[in-house]
């Protein structure tokens, strides 16, 4: 592990380095107490009161402000994609998710669903923003990184990202594919997960075969139990309806091509006032053009169901009970909604379990 992952030895603040003997101690003694008489120390804390208002506005040296620095910060600010992947990956596979500030409560939801399958130590918490960057890290030495560019914080909380909408969800969601293909390129498969999913069961089991990609339809028709795993066929929009939200990816070079060519639909389908985009058609066009040139794999349904089938239809939630592995909390607009929705099933475990999550109770 690299040298930035250990603490530094601290040494004792109240030792004294140059022992003096007794007799200037006493004499040391006195001189002080006569210089602090009442008159000396308000004109120190006036002094002090002066120093401080006054010093931002005169731009005196950084050396002579009195600021304190956070020295676990800066030290992750350099730490790399390679380094992370070399830290987390567990047989050349990590699990990845992408987070701001804003979906913090939501990282720990996930992660504690996820440490109760015991595959934290998997966990590569993409942050786009230093705040995240630095909480996690602080609470979970090596699970964050943060992969320059930084997103511009004006456009990254443009329209109301606590509703998941606008061009700065736009901004924020777009750059995913960017950032799965630097981690193909470095050579290992990555299972990507919005943090608005919760794991009952452990998905890894259900990658069966060698295929490039892996993937969920986010349709909420019901499918036999026995359907197919190919790409299902267009919908109505001329495309089909498969979820950017949870994917695995195996590091081939037609797992790369499917990004590649998501970053191109995403550049052809731009966000925009009148055709409000976001980065799931795109998705969908990528697979559908080249579905020839990758092997893919459509998930089974009934163990990685979309949220408009597992929170709309209780008869097929209790037809499949036992079978759910995945649960994702779409089909719903809004953080204080999807938070409400997870408590009534039982889902919002941050209220009794967050004792089991690697970064506490954030």
């Amino acid at each position: 592990m690299s040298s930035f992952l250990h603490q530094r030895t601290l040494q004792n603040p109240f030792s004294n380095p140059f022992p003096v003997s007794a007799s200037s101690s006493t004499n040391s003694k006195r001189s002080f107490s006569s210089i602090l008489d009442p008159t000396t120390l308000l004109a120190l804390l006036a002094l002090v009161v002066v120093v401080g208002v006054f010093c931002p506005w005169l731009g005196m040296p950084q050396a002579l402000s009195f600021t304190f620095t956070s020295t676990s910060a800066s030290k992750w600010d350099h730490y790399t994609l390679e380094q992370a992947l070399s830290f987390v990956a567990k047989n050349g596979s990590v699990i990845v998710c992408i987070v701001s500030q804003p979906y913090l409560p939501f990282l720990n939801n996930w992660l504690i669903s996820i440490a109760m399958q015991d595959r934290q130590d998997m966990v590569l918490v993409i942050a786009e923003d230093y705040a995240s960057l630095h909480r996690v890290n602080d609470l979970w030495p090596g699970h964050a990184v943060l992969i320059p560019p930084v997103l511009d914080a004006e456009a990254a909380h443009k329209g109301n990202p606590s509703l998941l909408i606008g061009s700065g969800f736009f901004n924020f969601t777009a750059r995913r594919p960017r950032h799965l293909l630097k981690i193909l390129e470095l050579g290992y498969g990555v299972m990507y997960n919005d943090v608005d999913m919760v794991w009952l069961a452990d998905p890894f089991p259900y990658l069966v075969g060698n295929h490039d990609v892996y993937f969920t339809d986010d349709m909420t028709t019901i499918k036999p139990l026995n359907h197919s795993h190919d790409l299902p066929p267009p919908g109505k929009k001329g495309r089909p309806y498969i979820c950017s939200c949870m994917i695995f990816l195996r590091p081939t070079n037609e797992a790369k091509l499917v990004l590649k060519k998501w970053i191109e639909e995403l550049q052809i389908q731009p966000w925009t006032k009148t055709v409000k985009s976001n980065d799931q058609p795109a998705f969908n066009w990528a697979l559908m053009k080249i579905a020839k040139e990758v092997d893919m794999y459509l998930l089974p349904q009934a163990a990685f169901p979309t949220g408009g089938l597992y929170f709309k239809n209780k008869t097929w939630v209790k037809e499949t009970k036992g079978m759910h592995v995945i649960i994702h909390n779409n089909y719903i607009v809004g953080f204080e909604k999807k938070i409400k929705r997870f408590r009534d099933y039982g889902l919002w475990l941050v209220d009794d379990h967050a004792h089991e999550s690697p970064l506490g109770t954030l």
